[in-house]
Parts: C-alpha cells; structure tokens; sequence
C-alpha cells in the first residue's frame, strides 16, 4: 500500500508518519485532482499514482534536509510537489512555494488556506525576481521538480541559496546527461561538486536527485533575465 511506502520513507529520515500527517496528505491529494479537472496541475490522474508519483516522490527527498529546522524554497512548485508535502511533514521547516503562473498560484494559496498550513508562504513571481529580493541567499534549500533543464536550473536554484545550504534537482534519466552540461555554470554560481544519488521508487527506476551543496556566494549578475539563463556561452 502506498502507505507503507510513505511511513519507509519518513522512517528513512528519522520520522514518523502519524495520523496528522496522513490526514493532511489525503486531503491534499483531494484538493489537488479535484482542482486538475478545471486547469493543468498534473499529468497523474489515478489516485493511488499520485500517492506514490507525488507523495512518495516528494519524501524521497527528506533524507537531504536538515534535521534542524531550516527554510526551502519550492521553485516552479506548480501544484504544490514537492513543497507541500515536505511542509506536511517536516512542520519545523519554513517553506516558500515560487510559482509564476498566476492560476497555478492560486491554487496552492486555497490549498494552504484549507489545510492550514501556517508554515508556507507563496511568491506568485519568477525564481529570478525572488533572487533579486530580499529572500536572495536566504534559503538553506531550493529544490525543483520536473521544472527546466539543468543548466538553466542551477542558475535559478543556487541564488536563492545561502552559503553551506545546497539545491536539490529531482530529475529521470536525462539528469546525468544535463549535469554533465551544467558543470561549469554551477561552479561559476558558487556551487561544488555535485553528487547524485537515487531518488528511485518501487517500479519507478530512473529517478535521480541531484544534489549540489553551495560553498561560494553568487555573482551579483546572475540569475540573468529572460532566456539567457543556463547558456554557458554568455
């Protein structure tokens, strides 16, 4: 049962899946395919695929937190994967869900208001609009999912970041080949060495998450506006 799933995956990061929590990411799965019948939130319309596809996929993420309590920055949350169930969850984190369509972001503010989530926010603007704010280099972690390719990722990923935090990129098969790509720019955004571990799930291989750690503040002239972020050549 997808259940058990979850309860493995939060007992791998030290948690445990209680009834709260449970409760909270029913009703959020609820909220999210009833609302996908009116607009393009998901793809994933069978219920118990989307408990492993959305749920299962956003814990895989758990064990590269911070077991302390932390801020994260969801960007390109769309329909809320992974930064509302991380918020389920790990209710000690502080989490800022960006997402620049403005239907897709009223969305997510009903479903925070429903589920009384007092720990997320929402930007309704662009990842590069938050960078140039005062939230830039505030955020111990920015993850994206299923958001651009890399090398245009990282260069809206690791502003947000503050030194010693890290981004984390959830990617399927191509992820290795589009690091390979972004390597140069992720040094050039302050980044290290990235490392990539698995973000498989039962029946679903192919799944990576990236993870770069930051070491270096980020150049003032990055992220850079409309279409010229992750060109390399610029």
């Amino acid at each position: 049962m997808p259940q058990e799933l979850w309860n493995t995956l939060m007992q791998r990061a030290g948690l445990t899946l209680d009834e709260r929590h449970e409760a909270l990411l029913n009703s959020f799965l609820d909220l999210l395919l009833e609302a996908n019948q009116r607009m393009n939130l998901t793809r994933i319309t069978d219920r118990q695929q989307a408990e492993i596809l959305h749920v299962a996929d956003a814990m895989t993420l758990l064990t590269h937190l911070p077991s302390r309590a932390h801020r994260l920055a969801d960007v390109g949350s769309g329909g809320g994967i992974p930064g509302i169930v991380l918020a389920i969850v790990r209710p000690d984190a502080q989490i800022v869900l960006i997402e620049s369509t403005q239907k897709k972001a009223h969305f997510l503010r009903a479903a925070v208001a429903e589920l009384k989530l007092g720990n997320v926010g929402i930007e309704p603007v662009r990842a590069e609009d938050v960078a140039r704010s005062a939230d830039r280099e505030s955020f111990d972690i920015a993850v994206a999912r299923a958001v651009a390719v890399l090398p245009e990722l990282v260069e809206w990923l690791l502003p947000l970041v503050k030194v010693r935090g890290h981004a984390l990129a959830m990617k399927g098969p191509k992820g290795e080949e589009e690091l390979e790509q972004a390597r140069h720019l992720i040094k050039r955004l302050g980044g290290d060495r990235p490392s990539i571990v698995s973000g498989d799930l039962p029946d679903r291989p192919g799944h990576i998450i990236i993870k770069i750690p930051k070491t270096a503040r980020t150049h003032p002239r990055y992220p850079r506006p409309g279409g010229q972020a992750g060109n390399d050549r610029i």
